[in-house]
Order: C-alpha cells, then sequence, then structure tokens
C-alpha cells in the first residue's frame, strides 16, 4: 500500500498516511470548498489499510487541526468513527489530538469529537502556534 500524502493549503489540512510506519497525520486548517470531496480519498485509503491491519499492530493517529469548518468537522467524525469501529473490532488505534492551550474552541472541539469514542483518545496542549 502507498503512502497517503496530500500538501496543505491555506484551507486544507497536510495529510500524511504512512503504512509502514502505522503513522496517520493530519495538519493544518480544514475549510476546504468542498470538504467530502476533499476527505474522499482520506476515506478510501483509510478503509483500505483498516482491512488489512493486523490486530498485534499499534497505530498512532496525530491531529493537528486549529480550525475545522462545520462541513470538515462532519468529515473528521465520519474519519474518526471508522477508526472507533477499527478499535472495536480489536485493532490497536490511539489518536492524539493536539490543540494550542491558549484555544479554548479548539479544546472543546477536540473534547467533543471525544466524548462519542470509544478508542484511546489524547487530547494534548501544544506551545507552539
Amino acid at each position: 500500500m502507498n503512502i497517503l500524502h496530500i500538501e496543505g493549503s491555506r484551507s486544507t489540512p497536510t495529510v500524511i498516511f504512512d503504512c509502514d510506519k502505522n503513522l496517520l497525520f493530519l495538519q493544518g486548517q480544514s475549510y476546504p470548498e468542498n470538504a467530502f470531496k476533499f476527505y474522499e480519498p482520506i476515506f478510501q485509503w483509510l478503509d483500505e489499510y483498516l482491512e488489512k491491519l493486523n490486530t498485534d499492530v499499534l497505530v498512532q493517529i496525530d491531529f493537528n487541526l486549529p480550525y475545522i469548518n462545520t462541513s470538515s468537522s462532519k468529515c473528521i467524525m465520519m474519519l474518526l468513527e471508522k477508526l472507533d469501529k477499527a478499535h472495536e473490532s480489536g485493532k490497536g488505534i490511539i489518536l492524539n489530538w493536539y490543540y494550542h492551550e491558549d484555544n479554548e474552541s479548539e479544546l472543546e472541539c477536540a473534547e467533543e469529537f471525544k466524548e462519542d469514542l470509544s478508542l484511546p483518545f489524547n487530547i494534548i496542549p501544544r506551545e507552539d502556534q
């Protein structure tokens, strides 16, 4: 399986999903004109990856998303639900959600996502902007 690498822009996050390292990474603002179009290849890659994933492997997901618009938040939730379902089926998944410690709305966003999931979900403050 190939690495999924989508270069970020002003309105879209950088995406690096590396199946060899079992590391999934999203960083940046997410307010694309068409969120579902942007996230569709991410969903497809993740579905294929999770289907092939062995239960003895631990996958680390790092999110650093300072701003997410409404349509992006729906896509992020769909992404998280896929990960949560994989976790519930015995796959090793851990999510680290980084937020700027001075940005209360960023923290609240992470907490809202976390409350609907059963997978290990760490909310981690960062000092850099």
